[in-house]
């Protein structure tokens, strides 16, 4: 290439400074590592949140969902099981258990009504002459027929794991995004300039 056109195209490229996108790749870059580490202590706090609401009993749906809502649109918001995780992240111990208790104490409440509903049932079948044993064979055959079962509730339903996106259109994201266009630049820059500066030194 004649060095004419190669000396019009080193002074085109000299007001493209380097030091100008080297500060723009640090600048952008240092934004988006704070904005990250932002995001993941957002995510810490509303997570502590989450298991306050669960001990207490008050506010957990809504906790659950501001910390949703926070890692699906929050880059280093991740909240899922790793490999060597035995139980997700997030789990609803104390919601899950006070559920148990509750449909505990209602089947008891229930069977005990149907267990007295058998009592009367079966005096009037076996009166106070009859074989005693007769009356609690009834009984229990009622109570079988009659009574309920505490319905089975999956603890997998009070566990949970959150993904965050690769890249977010926030802070973090459009900083980062930022910085490695100015790095990419920066790169192109400094190529071309030190091609440009081997081929006049020929």
């Amino acid at each position: 290439m004649h060095k004419r056109l190669l000396h019009h195209y080193e002074k085109r490229l000299r007001p493209i400074s380097g030091w100008y996108l080297l500060i723009a790749t640090v600048f952008f870059l240092s934004i988006g590592a704070f904005a990250l580490r932002q995001n993941n202590l957002r995510m810490i706090e509303l997570r502590d949140q989450v298991f306050q609401a669960d001990e207490s009993g008050e506010g957990v749906e809504s906790a659950l969902r501001d910390l949703r809502a926070h890692v699906h649109s929050h880059m280093n918001a991740d909240l899922t099981s790793s490999d060597t995780a035995i139980h997700p992240p997030i789990q609803l111990q104390h919601t899950y258990e006070r559920l148990v208790d509750k449909e505990q104490a209602r089947v008891r409440a229930a069977n005990q009504s149907v267990y007295q509903d058998a009592e009367r049932i079966c005096e009037g079948r076996f009166p106070a002459g009859r074989l005693a044993n007769g009356r609690v064979q009834c009984v229990e055959q009622y109570v079988l027929e009659n009574g309920i079962q505490a319905k089975e509730m999956p603890k997998e339903l009070y566990q949970f794991d959150f993904v965050a996106p690769r890249w977010s259109p926030d802070l973090a994201g459009w900083s980062l995004l930022l910085g490695f266009i100015a790095g990419f630049f920066l790169l192109i820059r400094t190529s071309v300039a030190l091609w440009l500066r081997h081929r006049l030194n020929q």
